[in-house]
C-alpha cells in the first residue's frame, strides 16, 4: 500500500514519498524489534523530522537469535526520484562488547574526500538519518549492536544521481533532513539543475549538455557527447539563461522533436499545459520549405510530432528535423542574447 500524502505544487496535487533515510530507521527498528521480541515483524511506526507520522511495511530477510535483516522498498511519490522502488535493508547483529557501530554496506556511498557530511572512507549515511538510527540502536542496545545499512543495485543507481561528482563512490546516499520526499516544484528544479552546471563550470568544463530526460542523456554518445547529461525537464529556458549566465561556452540539446519543435518556434517551457505548438512548428516549417498545401493540411490534423513527421517523411520533407534543429539554434542564440556561446541541437525521434 502507498503512502498516501499530498500536497499541491504548481496547481497539481502530487503524493509525497519518504527518503532513503526513513527507510533505513524503518528496517533498523523492525529488525530490533524482532531481535528484542523473538518474532517476525510486519509493520514499524516511527515519526519523521517533518512532524509526519508513518505506519510502514516491512519484510523480514533472515532472522537468528543473535542477528536480523529486514528490509523495505522506497517509496519516492510523485518525484521524479532514481531510488525510487529500490530495496533498502538494515542487517542488525549483538555484539557483547557494548559498542554500537553503524555503517553501510554494498550500495551504499562512501566518501573519498573530506566533506561537509562526511571523512574520507565513511559511509553516506547524512547526520539526521545517522542522529535517528543511532537513536533507535541506543533504545534497543543491550551490551552493543551491529547495524549495516545496504541497497540493492545502489552501485548501478549512484551513477544516475550527482554522487560521483560529491566525490561519493561505490553506491547512493542516506539521505532526508525531513524524512518525506516532497515532489519538486518548478522553483526547486531550477534550483537543483541550477546547481548541477555551477559544479561543472567549477571543475572548469566549457561544455553544457541539457536534456530533457534519461534518453536524451543515453544517447549523447551516439553524437560524439562524453558529457555528464544535465535534465532539465521542461524548463529548458532557465537551465539555457543560466548556463550562458555562468559562463558555459557551447550549450548541446539533445531532444525529442515533441519538445524541440515547440523551441524551434520559440517556446522555452515545453510543458504542454503552458504551449502544446507541435503542429504550428510543423505548418511553420513546411510552409518556408514550400510544401504543398495539402501535406501541410494534413500534419496540422495529425495528433503527435512522431505522426507529423512520419507524413513529413513520406512526403519527401523528412528534413524538415534538420530545419527545425536550425530553427532551435537561432531561436537559443535570440533567447540568451549571446550570439557567441556555441549552440548545438540534436533532434530524436523515437523510431
Amino acid at each position: 500500500m502507498s503512502f498516501e500524502e499530498y500536497i499541491v505544487q504548481d496547481g497539481k496535487k502530487m503524493r509525497l514519498g519518504y527518503t532513503t533515510g526513513t527507510c533505513a530507521v524503518a528496517t533498523t527498528l523492525a529488525a530490533c524489534q524482532a531481535l528484542e521480541e523473538g518474532q517476525e515483524i510486519f509493520r514499524v511506526a516511527l515519526s519523521t523530522p517533518a512532524g509526519i507520522d508513518l505506519d510502514l511495511e516491512v519484510f523480514q530477510v533472515a532472522r537468528t537469535q543473535e542477528e536480523a535483516t529486514y528490509g523495505i522498498y522506497k517509496d519516492g511519490g510523485d518525484d521524479p526520484d532514481v531510488t525510487h522502488g529500490a530495496k533498502i535493508t538494515s542487517r542488525v547483529r549483538r555484539r557483547g562488547d557494548g559498542k554500537i557501530v553503524l555503517d553501510g554496506g554494498r550500495g551504499v556511498g562512501r566518501f573519498t574526500q573530506k566533506a561537509l557530511f562526511g571523512q574520507p572512507g565513511q559511509a553516506a549515511i547524512n547526520p539526521v538519518p545517522r542522529q535517528l538510527l543511532m537513536e533507535v540502536l541506543e533504545d534497543y542496545d543491550q551490551g552493543g549492536l551491529d547495524c549495516l545499512i545496504e541497497v540493492e543495485g545502489g552501485e548501478d543507481l549512484a551513477k544516475r544521481t550527482f554522487n560521483p561528482y560529491l566525490g561519493i563512490e561505490g553506491g547512493v546516499s542516506i539521505l532526508g533532513t525531513k524524512g518525506i520526499v516532497y515532489p519538486m516544484s518548478q522553483a526547486a528544479y531550477v534550483k537543483t539543475f541550477s546547481l548541477e552546471m555551477d559544479l561543472l563550470r567549477d571543475q572548469g568544463q566549457e561544455d553544457l549538455l541539457l536534456v530533457f530526460g534519461n534518453y536524451g542523456g543515453d544517447l549523447a554518445p551516439s553524437y560524439g557527447l562524453n558529457l555528464r547529461p544535465i535534465k532539465v525537464s521542461n524548463y529548458l529556458g532557465e537551465a539555457l539563461r543560466y548556463g550562458e549566465a555562468i559562463g558555459f561556452k557551447r550549450i548541446h540539446v539533445i531532444g525529442h522533436i515533441g519538445k524541440l519543435a515547440k523551441t524551434s518556434i520559440g517556446i522555452f517551457n515545453t510543458h504542454s499545459a503552458v504551449s502544446d505548438t507541435r503542429m504550428e512548428a510543423f505548418v511553420y516549417y513546411l510552409y518556408h520549405l514550400e510544401a504543398p498545401r495539402d501535406l501541410i493540411q494534413k500534419v496540422e490534423a495529425a495528433l503527435t510530432a512522431q505522426e507529423a513527421l512520419k507524413l513529413c517523411r513520406e512526403a519527401g520533407y523528412g528534413h524538415i528535423s534538420q530545419a527545425m534543429e536550425a530553427g532551435c539554434q537561432k531561436r537559443i542564440s535570440q533567447y540568451i542574447r549571446n550570439d557567441k556561446v556555441d549552440i548545438q541541437v540534436h533532434i530524436y525521434t523515437m523510431d
